[in-house]
């Protein structure tokens, strides 16, 4: 296990210095997935949600969310992020949605809390437009699928 990076000397909680980084290109990729009751998925596939399009209103809001990662996690650094995308799958089989976010910055630093911050916001934006109708949804499996760039290099969870 390498040594914590945000925390200094005498181990309290510290904003790491990246000046000294290298600026190279960096990719986040994310996901999760929102598991509901099947009438609830034919509904927001359907359109038919009363707080309108569910699918439009999650993506706009994980694309935002991760734009304010810094404002949310401590010890973030704020990041001019180049790209974000948030994608939206329904999947009968889950039943559900699963949600996938990217986030790209050229920098000095990471962006893999703003994929996942991208994801959770997005997966609760479905549950809040949904729970009226479902209050049996559940998010769940949010984690880092793939990372590149950086010292530390590529990453791809293992199958």
């Amino acid at each position: 296990m390498s040594k914590l990076t945000h925390l200094n000397a005498s181990g309290e909680a510290a904003m790491v210095d990246v000046c000294e980084k290298e600026i190279t290109s960096r990719t986040a990729v994310a996901e999760g997935r929102v598991v509901m009751l099947p009438e609830t998925l034919e509904m927001l596939v359907a359109g038919n949600a009363k707080k309108g399009d569910v699918l439009g209103a999650a993506r706009i809001a994980g694309i935002m969310a991760a734009k304010r990662t810094h404002e949310l996690i401590p010890l973030c650094h704020p990041l001019l992020l180049s790209k974000v995308t948030v994608d939206l799958t329904p999947d009968p089989a889950l039943p559900g949605v699963h949600v996938r976010a990217t986030a790209k910055v050229a920098g000095q630093t990471g962006v893999e809390m703003e994929a996942l911050t991208a994801v959770s916001v997005a997966c609760l934006t479905i549950y809040d437009m949904m729970k009226a109708v479902d209050r049996f949804m559940v998010i769940e499996g949010i984690g880092m699928m793939q990372k590149s760039g950086g010292k530390s290099g590529d990453w791809t969870r293992p199958a």
